[in-house]
C-alpha cells in the first residue's frame, strides 16, 4: 500500500474506532441515568410516583424556568432521606464532579437568600425547594427524559433511542453571586464563569474591545431568558478570527467551562459539534462594566450553540448563566430525526 492509501485507511480506522467510542461512552451515561432513575422510582410510594412522571409528550417537559414559581414534579423537601439521596444520584447521573457541587451549592445559596430576607416570600427560600420529573419510562434503548429543576438551576436531559442525549437547555444561576459576609465568605459557585470572560475581554487590544464590546450598558436580563426554543442572536461581537492564539484559548477555555457542566462524556461530543461547526465562527460579545462589581453581561455565540451570562441584579451580585442548543434543546432535532425514520 502506498503512503497516501495507508494514510486514508488509517483515517478511516481512526474515525471508526472514534464513533465506536463515543456510542459505548453514551451508552454508559444512559445505563447510569436508567439506573438511578429506575433506584429513585421504586424507592417512592404510589402516590409520589404519580407526583415525578410524565408522559414523555407532556408539555411539561419544555415548560422550565429558573425562578421560584409553582412547579410539577417531586420536590425534595416532600420525600424522605433516603428517597432524596437517590434524587441527588440521578441529578449526578449527568453532571460532572464540578457541575454536581455546583449545583448542590446552588441550592443551599437558598437558605442565605432566606437569611437575608426574612419570611413573608410566597415562594419560600428552600434549598430542598428543588423538583425532580421523570418524562417517560427510563430505558438502555427507548426515548425518554428528565429534568431537575428549581430556583437557579435547570438540568434537562433527554434521551433518544438509547443511542443520543441532549444536555440543554442547561441553567446555573446564584444570587448572592459572592458571599460577602457569614461563615461562608468567599463562595463565588459561579467565579470562573465570570473571571475567565473579563479576563478574556480586559486581554483585547482597543481595536478588538471595539468590535467586542456592544454596549456600554448591560441589559436587564439574560436576551433568551427562558424560552423553550432559541434562535441565534444579533450577530454582533467579536469573531474569534480577529483573537490573538492565546485569546482564541482563553475563549475555548469558558466554552469547556460550560460544557463540563454536564459529564465528560457529554461535553466532549458538544464540543466535537461545536469544533465541527467551526471555531472561526464564534463570537465573543460583552456589555457593560469590565471592572469587578459592577453590572456586566457576555455571550458566546457560534452557529449552533449560545452561552449568556450575566451579572445585574443585586449591586451587581446575581448571576444568571445558560447553555442553549440552537437545533437540538429538549433533543428537538433528534427527536425529528427518529420520528422520520420510525413514524409514530
Amino acid at each position: 500500500m502506498n503512503p497516501r492509501g495507508y494514510l486514508m485507511a488509517l483515517s478511516i480506522v481512526l474515525a471508526i474506532a472514534s464513533s465506536n467510542l463515543v456510542s459505548a461512552n453514551v451508552s454508559v451515561v444512559v445505563a447510569d441515568m436508567k439506573s438511578t432513575a429506575d433506584n429513585f422510582l421504586n424507592a417512592l410510594t404510589d402516590e409520589e410516583r404519580a407526583t415525578a412522571t410524565f408522559k414523555f409528550g407532556d408539555d411539561q417537559r419544555i415548560d422550565w424556568h429558573f425562578i421560584p414559581k409553582d412547579r410539577k414534579g417531586l420536590a425534595l423537601n416532600q420525600i424522605s432521606g433516603e428517597k432524596k439521596t437517590l434524587a441527588y444520584a440521578l441529578l449526578s447521573s449527568g453532571l460532572s464532579a464540578r457541575g454536581f457541587i455546583q449545583s448542590t451549592t446552588i441550592m443551599t445559596l437558598e437558605k442565605i437568600l432566606q437569611d437575608m430576607e426574612g419570611p413573608g416570600r410566597r415562594f419560600p427560600r428552600d434549598p430542598e425547594l428543588y423538583h425532580v420529573s421523570i418524562f417517560g419510562t427510563p430505558s438502555s434503548e427507548g426515548t425518554w427524559g428528565w429534568s431537575f429543576e428549581g430556583h437557579h438551576l435547570s438540568a434537562n436531559f433527554t434521551i433518544v433511542e438509547g443511542s443520543f442525549i441532549s444536555a440543554t437547555p442547561h441553567f446555573m444561576g446564584t444570587n448572592p453571586a459572592l458571599v460577602k459576609e457569614g461563615p461562608r465568605k468567599g463562595v463565588q459557585v459561579l467565579g470562573l464563569e465570570e473571571n475567565m470572560a473579563r479576563e478574556l475581554v480586559k486581554s483585547l487590544k482597543p481595536n478588538q474591545r471595539k468590535k467586542a464590546i456592544i454596549g456600554d450598558k448591560a441589559p436587564s436580563e439574560i436576551f433568551t431568558a427562558a424560552e423553550k426554543s432559541v434562535s441565534p442572536l444579533e450577530n454582533k461581537g467579536i469573531a474569534s478570527t480577529d483573537l490573538n492564539w492565546s485569546q482564541v484559548e482563553a475563549l475555548l477555555e469558558i466554552i469547556e467551562t460550560y460544557l463540563f457542566h454536564v459529564r465528560p462524556e457529554l461535553a466532549e461530543i458538544e464540543l466535537e459539534k461545536i469544533e465541527e461547526a467551526g471555531i472561526k465562527n464564534i463570537k465573543f460579545a460583552w456589555m457593560g462594566s469590565t471592572r469587578v462589581a459592577d453590572p456586566h453581561y457576555y455571550r458566546i455565540q457560534g452557529p449552533t450553540f449560545l452561552m449568556e451570562y450575566d451579572n445585574i441584579q443585586n449591586g451587581a451580585n446575581h448571576v444568571h448563566a445558560v447553555w442553549r442548543d440552537f437545533n437540538n434543546d429538549f433533543g428537538r432535532d433528534l427527536l425529528k430525526r427518529h420520528y422520520q425514520n420510525n413514524p409514530h
